[in-house]
């Protein structure tokens, strides 16, 4: 068999490995422009040019194609749950917020102990900015 057979080969393998490594479908095009190539190089192993220009065509062709496939195969990211549905929402103070002993606020019916890095008054609707255990860090609403 001819060298560059297993030259295009090697190359389909590595680029093989990239694409397991990076779920991108963007190498999958370049293992299958270096397989044609090979196949190509296996009947005709003295038309290096062809064997170029068949991976390159190839691998264009497949681009726009793989990347419309893999917008239909991804999937949206799920929806935030628990705690972490709560961050960037409002809530109500409930009791006075101090920086150096927190508070307590309202969120959903909840009460929560929280902190924040200023003195804030009951009553005053606050952002939650981060969740930490049992205690939410919140900032005041202008």
């Amino acid at each position: 068999m001819p060298t560059l057979f297993w030259i295009w080969l090697a190359a389909a393998l590595i680029f093989l490995i990239i694409e397991l490594m990076t779920p991108t479908l963007i190498y999958i095009c370049f293992v299958a422009g270096s397989v044609v190539a090979g196949i190509y190089s296996y009947f005709y192993p003295e038309a290096y040019y062809w064997q170029i220009g068949i991976f390159v065509v190839i691998s264009v062709i497949l681009l726009p194609l793989t990347r419309r496939f893999a917008k239909k195969i991804t999937k949206t990211p799920p929806e935030l749950s628990n705690v972490d549905r709560m961050i960037g929402q409002t809530a109500l103070v409930v009791n006075d917020i101090d920086p150096d002993n927190g508070g307590r606020i309202r969120f959903e019916g909840e009460i929560w102990a929280a902190v924040a890095d200023e003195k804030i008054e009951a009553q005053a609707k606050v952002e939650i900015v981060s969740v930490s255990g049992t205690r939410v860090k919140v900032k005041r609403i202008n």
